[in-house]
């Protein structure tokens, strides 16, 4: 586990080369900063994959380590390697700083290497031209890696202290409060269009104010702790963020295409989202190499974190928050799913992830039992998802009910498809979250003019 192959050896050190050249490539012109950042995500791809392998026996020995419950052998494998990833995607990006600010830096600087602008005795001597400088922008990517950096730090002391869901469910929301400032001073736009079919009552658009700086927290408090609770087989916490990568940059590249209305307003925005998404596909990919049915590694609390927040930046600095929610369907519907047992008025066990049955090999619903009747209410609403085929239950004779699968989508699955092996199971879901994204998409670029007057991909 701990010794990368010949092959892999070969492989990760051509591809790094290869990056390396890119980079050292794009400054023969204007930086090339799209092209740097794919380049820098193959090496976050190959250091992340290298120190995966390498740390895994260390990390065990520092007692990071848990047994994968969904084998038969139930080995112990390393815990909480997604920090791995999370470091070194935070690396990539601050070495990647000067890249999208190259041309800037040239134009502001006098002297600064850029041989085409004939530069006056008297300016030259005056100095810098940093008034033409974009602040607001390295602003913003320096106010997304510090919420990111905070949101590592967070989860990473709950990797080590186990921290309880009561306690460490606003965590995101301390993380966030850079970005937030950032986003006050520099944009500071707290109003949303209204429907047509509303604008008669209450005209064009609605200012929020405060209450839009509430929402965007949720958002940076829903995005992780969705991902951490649609979680507990191999694979699907790094492959439901891969997706919802892959989904936010073609949705980027709408943006940026030749079709489309070219230099689109929103291009900015847009770039500034595939600089961050980029070396994350690239950190996550490695890890997925090693999380994946069988998994060798277990990623932990800390990448759940790291991804939500890289989502939530993306979504609350690129202005495109509303579709970002648009791929989150799937965890918005586990989250809601899930309510009875997260507020407890349903029994709610620490961990609701698929029971593993040892005879067949395959993973089946896993159940919560019911220490006392439960309320009229709550029996009401799960007999009639039992009939739905929404969750399964179990009554004595009195019709009174004894246990109920946990209500996760994991679980869902299971009752409606019956036992599945594990990967078999992680694939059908992804295969939701694509299908689920994709409509997600379909309506925020399509069906969004029967709502509002026009899409903003068409401006």
């Amino acid at each position: 586990m701990s010794v990368l192959t010949r092959t892999e050896s070969l492989s990760l050190f051509s591809l790094s080369a290869a990056c390396v050249g890119i980079i050292a490539n794009t400054f023969q012109g204007d930086g090339e900063p799209l092209i740097a950042s794919l380049a820098f995500s193959g090496i976050a791809f190959a250091l992340s994959f290298s120190l995966v392998r390498w740390l895994g026996d260390i990390f065990m020995r520092a007692g990071l380590k848990g047994r994968d419950m969904a084998t038969a052998k139930k080995v112990e494998i390393p815990e909480a390697m997604g920090a791995v990833c999370a470091v070194v995607y935070l690396l990539v990006i601050i070495i990647f700083i000067p890249f999208p600010f190259y041309k800037d830096i040239v134009a502001a600087t006098s002297g600064g290497g850029n041989r085409d602008v004939v530069v006056e005795l008297q300016q030259v001597e005056t100095g810098r031209f940093l008034h033409r400088f974009p602040h607001s922008k390295l602003a913003s990517y320096l106010s997304a890696i510090l919420s990111l950096q905070a949101v590592v730090i967070l989860g990473v002391g709950d990797d080590l202290f186990d921290i309880r869901w009561r306690h460490k469910l606003l965590i995101p929301a301390f993380a966030a409060i850079p970005m937030l400032i950032v986003y006050f001073v520099d944009f500071g736009v707290t109003q949303v269009v209204v429907p047509v079919q509303l604008q008669p009552y209450t005209g064009d658009l609605v200012d929020l104010g405060w209450l839009y700086y509430v929402y965007m927290a949720a958002i940076a408090i829903f995005c992780p702790n969705s991902i951490n609770i649609l979680a507990g087989i191999n694979g699907i916490e790094v492959s439901q963020s891969l997706v919802i990568a892959v989904l936010l940059v073609i949705n980027d590249m709408l943006y940026l295409a030749p079709i489309t209305h070219y230099p689109h307003p929103a291009m900015d925005s847009h770039l500034f989202s595939l600089y961050l998404l980029l070396p994350f596909i690239g950190v996550s990919l490695a890890l997925w190499a090693h999380n994946w049915y069988p998994a060798k590694v277990f990623v932990g609390d800390t990448y759940c974190y790291f991804a939500g927040m890289v989502f939530a930046v993306v979504g609350i600095l690129g202005h495109f928050s509303k579709t970002l929610l648009l791929l989150f369907i799937p965890q918005i519907f586990n989250f809601l799913y899930s309510s009875p047992q997260l507020f407890r008025l349903m029994p709610c066990p620490r961990h609701r992830l698929p029971r593993y049955n040892a005879r067949t090999g395959l993973l089946e619903p896993s159940t919560a039992p019911f220490q006392h009747p439960p309320a009229a209410p709550i029996s009401l609403g799960l007999k009639l998802l039992h009939r739905l085929r929404m969750v399964h239950v179990e009554t004595n004779g009195r019709g009174e009910i004894l246990e109920s699968t946990n209500l996760t989508v994991l679980n869902l699955c299971l009752v409606w498809w019956g036992p599945l092996r594990t990967d078999k199971l992680a694939i059908r879901v992804l295969a939701l979250q694509m299908g689920c994204g994709l409509l997600g998409l379909t309506v925020r670029h399509r069906l969004a003019l029967l709502v509002f007057r026009e899409d903003n991909l068409h401006v």
